[in-house]
């Protein structure tokens, strides 16, 4: 073995404290005991790690790595602490979930409530991600199920479509587009913009859409939720495109009206992405068919 838990933890704070010791009086060792411990790991992976100094110890390049990888292993082992130790509380299983804004803040709530409500002993950790982080992450197994939109089929990878996320412009009622019934996106362009933050799977979407064509997206101010976009659009700050089953409900208590877009790309199909479904736990593959049924159901409702 090239190294144990103590090995790193002694390397972490070497390299914190940059010194080797008050490194092994904070791991309870003596000073020797502590160099030779990174004596065998210089000798176990032939490199030197530390460059031994007057004013204390710096790390040499591959003692850089070695630093990187040991801080992410530790967090990987804290992680595994904190989520077992959830067993002696009470919770016999834990999902990681990956979405997309509009899963995030519209259907999965909902979905959560209920599949919780029925599943007490379970714990759910969801992040809203965007959709090629969502899937690298189900990937290498940091998410155990992601939910995005609008993507194709990933070699390795399940996508179970759930249902279709079509893509609308919202307006003020006396907004020039507001009586097309329907418009291109690239016609909304001379118009300024309400847009979600930075870090939402549609306002990224959007902006990569208007950078292949070559055109600009005049935004005039960018929120962090639908409803607060909605609001800026009664206010005629501006327009937004916002899934069309949120803004059917925006739409008629903020007297806002809804024009189809007329691309190709506004139908967007939305995927439950898993690694394999039927290596999931049983809970787990129960919360993905809530996911199918409660949220497929939701949005055709909606519209």
């Amino acid at each position: 073995m090239l190294f144990d838990l103590t090995d790193l933890r002694l390397f972490i704070y070497i390299a914190e404290l940059k010194s080797l010791t008050r490194a092994a009086e904070r791991m309870h060792l003596s000073l020797a005991a502590a160099s030779n411990r990174v004596k065998e790991m210089e000798s176990r992976f032939g490199v030197r790690l530390l460059y031994r100094e007057n004013k204390g110890v710096q790390l040499s390049p591959a003692g850089e790595t070695l630093l990187v990888h040991a801080q992410q292993f530790m967090q990987q082992v804290e992680r595994m602490k904190s989520e077992m130790q959830q067993y002696n509380n009470g919770i016999k299983g834990h999902i990681r979930i990956f979405a997309n804004t509009t899963a995030v803040t519209e259907f999965m709530p909902e979905v959560l409530g209920e599949f919780l409500a029925r599943h007490p002993h379970v714990n759910v950790a969801m992040e809203e991600r965007l959709n090629q982080d969502i899937v690298r992450a189900v990937q290498e197994g940091t998410a155990d199920i992601g939910i995005v939109a609008g993507m194709n089929q990933v070699p390795g990878l399940e996508f179970l479509n759930f249902s279709t996320d079509h893509l609308v412009l919202v307006a003020a009622p006396d907004h020039p587009l507001a009586a097309a019934g329907s418009t291109s996106f690239a016609s909304t362009l001379e118009y300024e913009h309400i847009g979600l933050h930075e870090g939402s799977t549609l306002q990224h979407f959007l902006t990569r859409i208007v950078a292949e064509s070559g055109q600009q997206l005049k935004l005039r101010i960018q929120v962090r939720s639908f409803e607060a976009m909605c609001r800026m659009i009664a206010a005629k700050v501006g327009i937004g495109v916002l899934p069309q089953s949120v803004a059917a409900r925006y739409a008629q208590s903020m007297g806002l009206v809804i024009v189809q877009l007329t691309e190709p790309w506004a139908a967007r199909e939305r995927s439950v992405v898993v690694q394999k479904l039927g290596t999931l736990p049983q809970y787990a593959r129960e919360l993905v068919d809530f996911i199918c049924t409660r949220a497929g159901k939701a949005e055709t409702e909606a519209q």
